[in-house]
């Protein structure tokens, strides 16, 4: 079996703000149609409230950091000609999806027609991860055992506390949002390729769906590119979320590979366990309890997390020069999720969601401007 290749891919949807009302504002189309350097790696998304950009190819979790900070720098310059701000997280603290115009492309059209009243809900803002596998058998392999660490890696990143004003009580509610959607969650197990492939081609032979991009499951075989791409997270507020959390996944298939080449592989759980661990992520983010299944106990979420990355990743840091990127993840444990910090902004405000706006703002931009 070849070794994959490890490169990283990331894609995040930002808000846009505007920074007097602190709504959320239709404005992809004149960023779009702005002469920038950036232009290529900046696409439309299904709300016009919403931009989505996306990195090259990436071998490091660094270079993925110093695009990050290149993508995000060039939109908010681009929004600022039009004074306005850019944010990341889960769900915006109270603009309501009924006022989000939709994006008049072709394929955000088709998915209004077929979702209807669900594709207008969708005001949802997530990271995308892809990393490089080149061997479809490992890569089906890798996209069945990682879907156990995908509670884990949702903890770290939640960032949507809040839905059209209120505190919703769930530290992801952009992930009961996206529930609502077919094809969506914890993926099955996929004994081979051949059986993921056959899948898509029913699909699209009856009319399901035009192609695999429209399976949306929390982590996936990319249906074009030789990558797992793992779609669990909220958009990352902070740039040094989204390379740890990049660099934690890359770490993972790293460790996959590793344990199949020596023979060895970890237990596989069905969807329906992992997904009561989805559920706890969801609602309790880092403040909760994750089942340890082969323990059949409940633990702290914040200490499973320091096992995943000390106990069951710790031999592969050094090798791939990652340990500093992943042990961000314990300054997210410390300080709390994106979600943790805007609940907290949200009650010293006297519960105000404006200035949970601000804070996502100056969070958006740190180490960006």
């Amino acid at each position: 079996m070849k070794a994959p290749s490890l490169t990283i891919g990331v894609e995040e949807e930002y808000q846009i703000i505007d920074p007097e009302t602190r709504a959320l504002t239709s404005y992809i189309t004149q960023i779009l149609e702005a002469d920038h350097l950036i232009l290529g790696q900046v696409k439309p998304e299904l709300h016009q409230s919403i931009v989505e950009v996306g990195t090259t190819v990436c071998r490091t979790p660094q270079e993925v950091k110093q695009q990050l900070i290149e993508l995000r720098r060039g939109v908010m310059e681009l929004a600022a000609r039009r004074g306005l701000k850019i944010a990341a997280a889960g769900t915006h603290p109270f603009s309501h999806w009924a006022d989000q115009e939709i994006t008049q492309l072709d394929r955000y059209i088709g998915t209004k027609e077929a979702m209807q009243q669900l594709a207008q809900q969708l005001l949802i803002f997530g990271t995308h991860v892809h990393i490089g596998i080149e061997d479809r058998e490992f890569l089906i392999d890798a996209c069945n055992v990682s879907r156990y660490f995908l509670p884990h890696i949702l903890c770290l990143s939640t960032s949507s506390p809040f839905w059209i004003g209120r505190l919703t009580g769930l530290k992801s509610y952009r992930s009961a949002v996206f529930r609502a959607f077919p094809r969506t969650g914890v993926p099955p197990f996929l004994p081979a390729w051949a059986d993921y492939q056959g899948y898509l081609d029913t699909l699209v032979a009856t009319n399901c769906i035009p192609n695999g991009s429209k399976v949306w499951w929390d982590v996936r075989p990319h249906h074009t590119f030789p990558t797992l791409e793992f779609r669990i997270c909220d958009v990352c507020t902070r740039v040094d979320e989204a390379v740890c959390i990049a660099a934690i996944l890359q770490a993972l298939v790293f460790k996959l590979y590793k344990m199949r080449r020596d023979n060895t592989t970890f237990r596989l759980y069905s969807s329906e366990l992992i997904d009561e661990n989805k559920w706890r992520a969801v609602r309790y983010g880092l403040d909760g309890n994750l089942i340890d299944f082969g323990k059949d106990v409940e633990l702290p979420a914040a200490l499973l997390i320091r096992e995943l990355i000390e106990w069951f990743l710790g031999d592969v840091l050094d090798e791939l020069g990652t340990r500093k990127e992943v042990e961000y993840a314990y300054t997210i444990l410390a300080e709390g999720s994106s979600a943790d910090r805007q609940i907290r902004a949200y009650h010293a405000a006297g519960d105000d969601t404006k200035a949970v706006v601000d804070l996502l703002i100056r969070e958006t931009e740190e180490g960006v401007l």
